[in-house]
């Protein structure tokens, strides 16, 4: 069928008839919305990078989740922010840690709405890496000076952290204390448990060490095709996780491959994870809908930091229609192939949707 016997404005035109044609939808009960708690504040502390977000106290966290569950978000995703760091990130498996107590708190105040546990160690070290150093990386101290790596002298064909090894991070050993991260947050209560470290193999470690305890049915969000980005930089000053050397590299995607990223989540789902997420989503919808279209799989995007904060910065300066554009990007993710949208806006978007 051809012009002028098809004519595609015929459906434009008219609001109803458009408004009852169109192909995708942004529901609240597609929202999640991120949150950041840390450890002994009190009240909130604005993140100056991601304008209208706050690192919350425990008490603040509350009055927060009760807001996002009015607005009909019906979950949110906790990242935790310790008092105390160490290299193994003891703090991330203490029962009484600030992720546990916040999870109890939340299941007491609030208890129709989901909590997701973001299960990485990332904030809980004291060097900002995403699990346990190599031995012979954490044997060498190291600091940083004029914006480089200097370590003590040691043998640069062995050591783990040169130039052609980011992290120095030690995959197998990492894979034991985020399984038992997971376990301490699902026993205080956590919904559902999310492991976006990308160390190979953490999928099936958590979900053995989750079923040995008896919690077969803790559901797992796996950041399956989590890219090495530079959108991240304002999610990095929110939960206090820079890397203090190096980079994440070594063990995050290359934001250059899209094969790799079915390989990963086909992994991820062999291993027991019921959700697989892309990260980050706005540059990424091709990677959404390659997975959605080759796996069929509930699939969840996260539309991160950097993708927020451009658009806040534009808006304040006049330069686009903050409103709209957030729309756009959200139903666009939806468009993309996404089912669950992890997004700074998802109370905002929730709110205007009921409204």
């Amino acid at each position: 069928m051809a012009f002028p016997e098809y004519r595609a404005r015929r459906l434009r035109d008219h609001a109803v008839f458009r408004e009852m044609v169109a192909e995708t939808s942004l529901e609240p009960r597609r929202l999640v919305q991120p949150l950041f708690v840390k450890e002994g504040l009190k009240g909130r502390s604005p993140i100056p990078s991601l304008p209208g977000q706050a690192q919350l106290g425990l008490e603040e966290l509350v009055v927060e989740a009760r807001r996002v569950r009015d607005a009909g978000v019906p979950a949110v995703l906790l990242f935790g922010i310790p008092r105390r760091k160490d290299a193994v990130g003891s703090s991330a498996t203490e029962p009484e840690g600030i992720i546990p107590q916040s999870v109890r708190a939340l299941k007491a105040a609030v208890p129709d709405l989901a909590v997701i546990v973001d299960v990485c160690l990332c904030e809980y070290t004291d060097h900002g890496h995403c699990g346990v150093l190599d031995e012979r990386f954490a044997a060498a101290p190291a600091t940083r000076t004029a914006g480089k790596l200097a370590r003590r002298a040691s043998p640069p064909a062995q050591h783990p952290a040169e130039a052609n090894q980011a992290s120095g991070v030690d995959n197998d050993a990492t894979l034991e204390r985020l399984a038992e991260m997971a376990v301490v947050c699902a026993e205080a209560g956590a919904d559902m448990v999310a492991p976006s470290d990308m160390m190979d193999g953490r999928v099936g470690a958590v979900r053995d060490a989750l079923d040995a305890c008896g919690l077969e049915q803790v559901p797992i969000l796996s950041y399956a095709a989590k890219y090495a980005s530079h959108f991240y930089g304002p999610f990095r000053d929110a939960a206090e996780s820079p890397p203090k050397f190096g980079d994440r590299r070594g063990y995050q995607m290359d934001f250059r491959n899209s094969d790799e990223a079915l390989r990963e989540v086909a992994a991820d789902l062999e291993e027991g994870a019921d959700i697989v997420m892309v990260k980050p989503a706005l540059a990424y919808g091709d990677i959404i809908r390659r997975v959605k279209d080759e796996f069929g799989v509930p699939v969840a995007a996260y539309n991160v930091s950097g993708e927020y904060a451009m658009v806040e910065a534009a808006a304040a300066n006049g330069w686009i229609d903050r409103e709209a554009v957030i729309h756009e990007i959200l139903t666009s993710l939806r468009r993309a192939g996404a089912d669950i949208l992890i997004s700074y806006w998802a109370t905002e978007a929730a709110a205007k949707a009921t409204g």
